[in-house]
């Protein structure tokens, strides 16, 4: 079989949902292909967390990498994506573990979590968050990259964000807001290494899947 790609990245427009009270997308033309003008050039402002998106250790940590310096390696290669679809605020280890038990073959070091059966156009504060235990149960399994199809792997409420914690204790990545709406469970590459920010906590990635032949 051929391998074929698998676009995970939402489109980034006005209408992107962000965390209530940061920077929405938005664009503007700023010259335009017309008479002298030999090309059209746009400007944009968004916020690192963006559609889909690499957070970098600065982001829960003022003592953390920014997205610049970490390592590329854990943004690409074999991946698994799993489904722990169901009605839960929290995912816990069990739910993780179950998952796992109907993976084929063995476990990559990059997991990808879906959450939705179909990804909601607007802010959800109801997402299911990812608990620090199901974070440990995966680096006990030496898994490198944790990713989510939701805003964030703590609530959107958390004041003190045990699920970063615990990604930054086990030296793990993270991507979120991916798109896996109509990506079945298996074993896949990935391919989303973030942009090359400088000095910054996170930044947009255009995330992809390469199906395995």
């Amino acid at each position: 079989m051929t391998p074929t790609l698998i676009d995970i990245s939402p489109p980034l427009t006005a209408q992107t949902p962000v965390f209530p009270g940061d920077t929405a997308f938005r664009s503007k033309r700023t010259w335009v292909l017309a008479g002298d003008c030999p090309v059209n050039v746009s400007r944009i402002e968004l916020t690192t967390h963006a559609g889909a998106h690499a957070d970098a250790p600065l982001h829960y940590d003022n003592a953390g990498a920014p997205i610049d310096a970490v390592d590329l390696e854990p943004y690409i290669g074999p991946c698994a994506v799993i489904h722990v679809i169901k009605d839960a605020a929290l995912l816990r280890a069990a739910d993780v573990s179950a998952a796992l038990e109907e993976h084929a073959g063995a476990l990559p070091s990059r997991v990808l979590i879906r959450t939705y059966n179909r990804q909601p156009s607007d802010w959800d504060p109801r997402y299911a968050a990812i608990s620090a235990e199901a974070i440990e149960f995966l680096a006990g399994k030496d898994v490198r990259l944790i990713g989510v199809d939701t805003p964030s792997l703590d609530p959107a409420s958390s004041k003190i964000m045990d699920a970063h914690k615990a990604v930054y204790r086990n030296d793990m990545r993270i991507l979120e807001g991916l798109l896996l709406d109509h990506v079945a469970p298996g074993q896949y590459e990935l391919i989303a290494p973030p942009l090359k920010l400088a000095g910054l906590d996170a930044a947009p990635v255009r995330a992809v899947l390469r199906t395995l032949p």
